[in-house]
């Protein structure tokens, strides 16, 4: 739990240094922050790839996954729902900026991904990277909406716990070629994640989440043949 412990400590610093500065951050500062950590979730993706694609047993997987995760997350318009949803949400300053962190915070690749790996084999890379991503979110926020912010910590502690708990539990089933071919989908994502924070395309990674399912899906297949 230490990743998601660092993590939930990095919004309430980030919700408590931006409620301080108020506004006192430019806009070409903030700029500056999110292209810093656009760079570093697509480094961070890219190595994830490189890293596990020479492991890869099925060197097809990823393509189908990404695929298939693709379209059925188009089908269902994850991302459209998460805007709305958002939208629907913010009544008020306040509950805009908790809305809108809230889901930033939970539903990514890093913060799905991150609590498995660290459950699994206590690598703490992605919550530590998504902890830095979400200090300058939660610092941009509270800088517009108040030390308020500070309450989505409790809610991502909780979302992460509950991740980190259930690999736990699955434990036995998680083998390292699922992970492998799991990791290859996912540092994808990630550097798909990178390039919509770098403006250079957005590529709703959100719609792709469901190809995160399929690896784990076709490995406990092929283990029953």
């Amino acid at each position: 739990m230490t990743g998601t412990i660092v993590n939930t400590c990095t919004i309430l610093a980030g919700s408590l240094i931006g409620s301080i500065l108020k506004k006192g951050i430019k806009e070409n500062q903030q700029n500056a922050l999110y292209t810093a950590m656009g760079l570093a979730a697509t480094g961070l993706g890219i190595n994830a790839v490189v890293q596990n694609m020479p492991k890869s047993i099925y060197p097809v997987l990823f393509i189908v996954s990404l695929a298939l995760g693709s379209l059925v997350g188009t089908a269902i318009d994850i991302d459209g729902k998460f805007q709305k949803l958002t939208e629907k949400l913010s009544v008020g300053q306040l509950s805009r900026g908790l809305s809108t962190g809230i889901l930033l915070f939970c539903i990514g690749t890093l913060s799905i991904l991150g609590p498995v790996q660290s459950a699994l084999y206590g690598d703490h890379t992605y919550l530590f990277t998504n902890a830095a991503l979400d200090f300058v979110t939660s610092m941009v926020l509270a800088s517009t909406y108040g030390i308020g912010m500070a309450l989505t910590a409790p809610v991502l502690f909780c979302w992460q716990g509950a991740i980190y708990a259930a690999a736990c539990m699955l434990g036995n089933f998680m083998t390292a070629d699922m992970m492998t071919e799991l990791s290859v989908v996912g540092g994808f994502l990630i550097a798909g994640s990178g390039l919509s924070i770098l403006n250079i395309r957005d590529c709703k990674t959100m719609n792709m989440l469901p190809a995160l399912v399929i690896p784990p899906v076709f490995c406990w297949t092929i283990g029953f043949f």
